[in-house]
């Protein structure tokens, strides 16, 4: 089955609220090599004008990952899990992650194609604050592998 190109445009409710914790982001930037004292020690992050830690640029994908089920288990979108790939992905932030946000995320297709046998998805998902604040938009595509 090939992903449905009617989705283009579709958007998906918001998301829970996902509480960021200072101990989620030292272990993230730990796992990452991210070696910033802005990510580890509240003193150094609040001396550069910060409420908290600040969390790696590439931390939203904690959040946006969980936050795409939506549109992974949405059965009439067409897709084979089992076939993805990551193909890319980038960030433009309006301000950093910091410890103590409350992010929530919303979900839409930009773009559904298919090129030599595969199916790409582009999704780009809006990251604010409980409040409407926006955090960081996230894109992100995906290959569905076809059929060999």
């Amino acid at each position: 089955m090939s992903l449905d190109p009617s989705f283009v445009g579709r958007t998906y409710p918001p998301t829970a609220p996902y509480q960021v914790g200072r101990e989620k982001i030292r272990e993230f930037a730990t796992a990452i090599g991210a070696t910033d004292p802005a990510h580890h020690d509240v003193a150094v992050a609040q001396a550069l004008g910060h409420p908290d830690l600040v969390a790696p640029p590439t931390f939203p994908v904690i959040v946006t990952m969980a936050a795409s089920n939506q549109i992974i288990e949405d059965p009439a979108l067409g897709m084979d899990y089992s076939r993805v790939v990551h193909g890319d992905q980038r960030f433009a932030y309006t301000r950093p992650v910091v410890a103590g946000d409350e992010l929530v995320c919303t979900n839409t297709i930009e773009d559904v194609s298919t090129r030599g046998g595969h199916g790409f998805l582009t999704t780009r998902t809006d990251v604010t604050t409980v409040g409407g604040e926006p955090v960081v938009a996230v894109w992100s595509k995906i290959v569905v592998r076809g059929e060999a």
